[in-house]
């Protein structure tokens, strides 16, 4: 398992290749992306902030879950945190399991309950506008 906050462009690579396993079968990736548009707003880029050493616990709780749950073999995450440009990723995801349905399922659950439990917060950086927290 391994879990990061940070503040440089995230390696797909690097993940993948962390969480390959010759047990495994199929391995999953979650690239959440920045779009130039936020709910109808066109957006210069988000803005990211974290309780760093919470939301790594949660993280490792959910993937401990994932490897009870769904039976996989290894996940690796990272979120950002700071300035994150229009087409750059905020959150990569890899998990890995000796099937695929084990290796999509865990994938979802791990970045809806990042989205719903984590404390990540982001804000909307649109020109001369005042910031808008999600």
């Amino acid at each position: 398992m391994f879990i990061d906050i940070v503040e440089s462009k995230i390696s797909v690579e690097d993940l993948i290749e962390r969480v390959r396993n010759p047990k495994a079968g199929a391995i999953v990736t979650f690239e959440g992306t920045v779009r130039e548009e936020s709910d109808g707003i066109r957006v210069d880029a988000l803005y990211y902030e974290s309780y760093r050493e919470m939301a790594i616990r949660e993280i490792e709780s959910m993937v401990n879950y994932c490897v009870e749950r769904f039976n996989i073999t290894d996940a690796a995450v990272v979120h950002r945190i700071g300035t994150v440009q229009i087409t750059e990723d905020s959150v990569v995801i890899a998990v890995s399991a000796p099937h695929r349905d084990q290796a999509f399922s865990a994938c979802r659950y791990i970045i809806d309950q990042i989205k719903e439990r984590a404390p990540i917060w982001k804000r909307d950086i649109i020109h001369g506008a005042p910031a808008d927290w999600h």
